[in-house]
């Protein structure tokens, strides 16, 4: 009887010192993970690499070309941000739901998928200066086009995911219908396809979406509060979101944005859209 006591006293003391070591280790695992959970700028030019996450479906801003490229508006500032870092940029196609996600893992280095800035997304990432500003627009078909919110009462609104677009009707108009969708490219096909009656997001992508789109227009052009769009990265990264305000204000001094218009907005927009009302120069927004 005693060998048997004497057996299990010893059982339970390895058994507890297990449970202690695997606590331990644990601790240390989720305190090493945390601390590890972004590259500082440091890091990023000793790894010669920097990963940005843009949209791969948001054309003229993120989308990748019939060579697989990817291009647009943030791809041209993310390509100077890895040239000025003197790294190459490894780019990682996001969605409007994940773009929190993907800066708040470190999945990502830096965030540029048309990101706008919001209270709520700046209590899980931090944002650097802007160098766009923006409000919601509706896009709707011609032979039934939408002037006007109150017309969308009984109809169904098509939405993304994660968007400013859905925080918005669902605050501010809550008895409209929204229709959700994951990704861009769905949410106009089923625009197209008369799924929906209309569809809202930034009036930047929806003034050039309806000019490549006959049949469709913008009836209503700037609804809610004017935003901005700017980088986002991790929480605490400080040597990086310091590295590019630098970077933007830098940037402002040669008119850079404006020169990232010329070369991938002004010949989707045309005349219908004024650079100076869409482009921040130097994070700075008059």
């Amino acid at each position: 009887m005693k060998r048997n006591n004497i057996f299990i006293r010893l059982l339970a003391l390895i058994i507890a010192s297990i449970v202690l070591v695997v606590g331990f280790t644990g601790c240390q695992s989720n305190k090493n993970d945390s601390a590890s959970a972004f590259r500082t700028l440091d890091e990023i030019k000793e790894s010669g690499k920097i990963v940005i996450g843009v949209f791969s479906d948001k054309a003229p801003f993120g989308y990748v070309d019939e060579n697989g490229k990817y291009q647009g508006y943030d791809v041209y500032f993310a390509e100077r941000i890895a040239k000025d870092l003197g790294v190459k940029v490894e780019y990682v196609s996001t969605d409007p739901a994940s773009r929190v996600e993907y800066a708040a893992t470190g999945k990502v280095d830096i965030i540029l998928a048309n990101f706008t800035v919001t209270e709520e997304r700046a209590k899980q990432v931090d944002f650097a200066l802007p160098y766009m500003k923006v409000k919601l627009g509706v896009v709707s078909p011609d032979n039934a086009l939408i002037t006007d919110v109150k017309q969308l009462e009984g109809k169904q609104l098509i939405v993304v995911k994660g968007t400013t677009a859905e925080t918005y009707f669902e605050k501010n108009y809550p008895d409209i219908t929204l229709q959700k969708y994951d990704e861009y490219a769905d949410a106009y096909n089923a625009l197209l396809d008369g799924r929906g009656d209309a569809f809202s997001t930034d009036n930047t992508e929806v003034l050039a979406w309806a000019i490549q789109n006959p049949g469709f227009t913008v009836g209503i052009d700037a609804l809610g509060n004017a935003d901005t769009i700017a980088p986002a990265v991790h929480k605490g990264n400080d040597t990086l979101l310091n590295w590019l305000n630098d970077e933007i204000e830098t940037l402002g001094k040669e008119s850079f944005f404006h020169a990232d218009y010329e070369a991938t907005l002004a010949s989707v927009y045309g005349e219908a859209a004024n650079p100076d009302n869409l482009v921040v120069e130097g994070g700075k927004v008059e």
